[in-house]
């Protein structure tokens, strides 16, 4: 493979390449990006992985797609398999997308042996994510030991929240002891889009307040003050906050007594339940996405439509609440994938924003706002609503960049 070499000319029309390493608790996803253009060279799913149906998916800028079974696999195999693959592709550095910075990290950093040891430490608080992100980082390293790591967190946006934002209110000898407290996540996403809306609206960061609403299987919302997190709704854990595909959200923490003494179910087994088998996917019976509770719910199915309205109701109701960090709200920008492609659920969901007068252009609404910078309300509109979509590994691609070691 050829590796960033400070001897070794580069043609001014070969940009340099990140690659960009994304572990999850189940899968791994990797793309080579170009971080000036932002286009996507070569990138790939590693899906399943220690199952018998593990698969290993890939895709070229020419849009050929290939894919390969690798039955059983780990992440330390499947990681194997990628970096064959990227044999004949010149790297310039490496980008970790790490879950779970805690206190310890409130920016982006260049992984070294102290700050991989200080990210492990974070397994505690994130036991599902942690171990994965420190396995691909481990084994990126062995790989490209002369090339520049670079570690970007989900929970560092969110390390701007004000105390009275980010403490519960238990015992304070929690958060001293233990470090429980609000973290958030799915920092990548709302700062790109508060980035992406900015350049929209002609205007810096610094000068705009959002809300920026990321939907997906996994959801947030965050109020964006003057380019920092200022609030946001997930907590300790992603399980606080939205109705999601499968987590429940919000809800009432004595569940897991009455669940105990009533159905003889056992703390993990509760937890087990409310991540994995809640929210879309267990009020509806059906499914977890929405674009197929939206073709139920248009056949009269009365709990895929029960799952829908109690998904846009506990949306705008966060978003109601989140506006409390802010003075003014310039726009709410939609992205994630129910945000940018799902009209009814931004339809529905600003209905219930009725108090911030919010005036749809249902033709631009459904057309995703496309041709109008991603506008979805009318011009004359009191609340500015955008459609911006995501893109968290240019952003980390680009994080990379910048903390890349000088020649």
């Amino acid at each position: 493979m050829r590796t960033q070499n400070c001897d070794l000319p580069q043609a001014t029309s070969h940009l340099p390449l990140i690659l960009v390493l994304n572990s999850g608790s189940s899968s791994l996803k990797f793309a080579l990006i170009q971080p000036d253009s932002g286009e996507i060279v070569f990138s790939g799913l590693a899906d399943r992985l220690t199952t018998a149906e593990a698969l290993l998916q890939v895709k070229s800028a020419g849009g050929t797609r290939k894919t390969a079974p690798i039955p059983f696999a780990t992440h330390a195999a499947s990681l194997d398999t990628i970096f064959r693959s990227l044999k004949d592709f010149q790297i310039a550095a490496v980008g970790h997308r790490v879950v779970h910075g805690g206190e310890k990290f409130r920016e982006s950093v260049v992984i070294d042996d102290a700050a991989e040891a200080a990210i492990a430490t974070c397994m505690t608080i994130a036991p599902l994510h942690a171990p994965p992100n420190l396995v691909a980082i481990r084994a990126a390293r062995k790989k490209f030991p002369q090339l520049t790591h670079v570690a970007v967190f989900d929970t560092a946006f969110h390390q701007s929240l004000p105390p009275y934002a980010y403490t519960y209110a238990v015992p304070y000898e929690w958060y001293e002891q233990h470090k429980v407290r609000k973290y958030g996540f799915h920092g990548t996403s709302h700062r790109y889009v508060a980035q992406e809306a900015a350049r929209r609206l002609a205007s810096a960061p610094e000068n705009l307040q959002l809300l920026t609403a990321h939907l997906g299987n996994g959801a947030s919302v965050c109020a964006v003050r003057n380019g920092k997190s200022v609030d946001t709704s997930m907590g300790f854990t992603p399980l606080e906050g939205l109705v999601m595909g499968t987590r429940s959200g919000d809800m009432d923490p004595n569940v897991f007594l009455f669940l105990h003494q009533q159905a003889g179910l056992s703390l993990m087994e509760v937890t087990e339940i409310l991540n994995k088998k809640s929210g879309l996917l267990g009020l509806s019976g059906v499914s977890n996405d929405m674009r197929t509770l939206l073709v139920e719910k248009a056949k009269g199915h009365p709990r895929a439509s029960l799952a829908v309205e109690v998904f846009c109701y506990r949306l705008a109701k966060h978003l109601l609440g989140t506006a409390a960090a802010l003075d003014h709200i310039d726009a709410i920008v939609f992205t994630g994938g129910i945000g940018e492609n799902s009209w009814p659920v931004r339809q529905r969901t600003l209905e219930h924003l009725r108090i911030f007068h919010a005036t749809i252009d249902h033709e631009l609404n459904r057309s995703h706002g496309a041709g109008a910078a991603g506008r979805i309300t009318t011009s004359d509109s009191q609340l500015l609503a955008l459609v911006v979509p995501t893109n968290e590994e240019l952003l980390i691609a680009r994080e990379t960049t910048r903390l890349m070691k000088p020649c």
